[in-house]
């Protein structure tokens, strides 16, 4: 079939999802209290992001994939809507929608323009994760279980982030994060300690997102996990996290096998220096 006859097919269906999104978010408050119109929002939501996802269109798939997730929550928990948290929903599909426009216009959608859209619109997706979160907290019945589903929540929005352009703002909705972490355990000081110190690694521009993501992501997972153990006394900040907190110039993480090295030094230096460093080592 014709690329432009499956973009027109995607197009009309994404207008009808969008559409179910968009009358289910004005009534949002009767449709808590609905489960099949609750799973009816969900599955249109990952309708668009599969069809985006098998056309290339990866902001359509991001923002898609963000309701979705916040859809999830409302399916299985039992939530009390208020004007903000609808207003946050609807700043969310209105992101969707616009993207959908502007793949639907003359120009189509710019890569470049989609990208920069779906940049500014991920504080407004972490403020709406922090709320659903916030009125969760709120009910006195909130399970563990609940709680640590929350933290597998948020490491999976930092792990779509650091698949990002490292930005100011996407360093500052990381921060955050790292901010909504510690809240979840306001109690366990050694856990408040872990999220500043990622927070302050976060913020510091010298590092990568691919440096800084398999240290600040494994230990926020291996320390919660220590949390719903019951052995918060095993809770520690690794000398990598330090380093990359307090590091003035640029951080390299390395193995100690010496391919591994030798491949991380091709990566980040150029040939006259590697020439120096195989000098140095001889």
């Amino acid at each position: 079939m014709d690329q432009q006859k499956i973009l027109g097919y995607f197009i009309e269906e994404a207008k009808e999802h969008l559409e179910t999104l968009e009358t289910g978010l004005l009534e949002l408050s009767a449709v808590v209290e609905d489960q099949e119109r609750l799973n009816e929002m969900f599955r249109a939501a990952h309708s668009i992001k599969g069809g985006a996802a098998m056309l290339g269109y990866s902001s359509i798939q991001k923002i898609a994939h963000r309701l979705e997730d916040a859809f999830k929550i409302l399916r299985e928990n039992k939530i009390t809507t208020d004007q903000k948290l609808e207003s946050l929903f609807l700043k969310g599909y209105d992101v969707l929608q616009n993207l959908i426009e502007k793949l639907q216009g003359t120009f189509g959608l710019n890569t470049e323009e989609a990208d920069q859209i779906v940049q500014e619109a991920e504080p407004s997706f972490v403020e709406l994760q922090a709320y659903l979160n916030k009125i969760l907290n709120e009910d006195e019945s909130l399970s563990d279980e609940d709680v640590f589903a929350q933290v597998k929540g948020f490491l999976t929005q930092m792990l779509s982030l650091f698949q990002e352009k490292a930005n100011t703002k996407n360093r500052k909705s990381l921060q955050q994060i790292c901010r909504q972490l510690g809240k979840l355990f306001p109690d366990v000081d050694s856990w408040q300690h872990l999220t500043q110190i990622a927070s302050e690694a976060i913020a510091n521009s010298q590092h990568s997102y691919a440096t800084l993501a398999p240290v600040i992501i494994k230990e926020l997972k291996q320390n919660s996990d220590y949390i719903e153990l019951q052995q918060e006394e095993k809770i520690e900040v690794s000398e990598a996290l330090k380093q990359l907190a307090s590091a003035k110039s640029p951080y390299v993480l390395v193995s100690l096998d010496p391919s591994h090295i030798a491949q991380t030094l091709r990566n980040v230096l150029n040939p006259q220096q590697l020439s120096q460093v195989a000098q140095a080592l001889t």
